[in-house]
């Protein structure tokens, strides 16, 4: 059983999501023929892009949530119940089917089961780039919570955990080997700021994206 992490984030502009995460280092993998979704490899780890305006399930323009991708939804359920969470439901969506389980937090964790009947999507041959991983990070977040629900998938991910007091978020995070002065003089037309082994970019939808070397 493979489970991949993939923030989603809900944007304003597609396109320009896309272009900026290319020019970090990750590779456009599938995309909706109707524009409006696109996902996206890491060497680990995904970022999906859904147009905010179409969003069935109210994302927010430059939200970003937690979700994930994997080879057999069945398995994860079992391994989801087995550590404590009873309300893991499997349905059939349009695009294959989908898990949805109540993490700690109360937050609602989607899972896409992967699937080979991708009519209506596009399809990328891509090698990712194995210098860079899809780390992110969440504020407000009960750890070792967290931690049983990421071993309940069958996953132990280098998630940041940070300041526990205030309301849950995702933060979309990158960690890569590449030199990050390479990666910095790809975004002199963005606003970039370089902290010690770290880049604090602003990105197209006005939010902050963080480069960890």
């Amino acid at each position: 059983m493979n489970v991949v992490i993939r923030p989603l984030r809900f944007t304003t502009d597609v396109d320009a999501m896309r272009g900026f995460l290319e020019r970090l280092g990750l590779r456009s993998r599938i995309e909706s023929e109707r524009g409006g979704w696109v996902d996206m490899l890491a060497g680990h780890g995904m970022v999906a892009l859904h147009d905010a305006a179409t969003s069935s399930t109210g994302g927010r323009p430059g939200q970003t949530t937690l979700s994930f991708e994997a080879d057999k939804l069945d398995e994860v359920k079992d391994r989801l119940e087995q550590v404590g969470f009873v309300d893991v439901t499997v349905f059939d969506e349009a695009y294959g089917r989908v898990l949805s389980v109540t993490a700690p937090d109360g937050v609602v964790i989607w899972v896409d089961e992967r699937s080979d009947d991708l009519y209506g999507y596009k399809v990328h041959d891509v090698r990712p780039d194995e210098r860079w991983s899809v780390t992110p990070a969440l504020t407000g977040a009960e750890e070792p919570a967290w931690r049983r629900f990421l071993h309940g998938l069958g996953i132990e991910l280098p998630l940041r955990f940070s300041s526990p007091d205030e309301p849950f978020a995702v933060g979309l995070e990158l960690t890569t080997t590449e030199d990050l002065t390479e990666v910095h003089n790809r975004l002199t037309d963005l606003q970039v700021t370089r902290l010690d082994n770290t880049l604090q970019i602003t990105d197209p939808d006005g939010q902050l994206v963080v480069v960890r070397g």
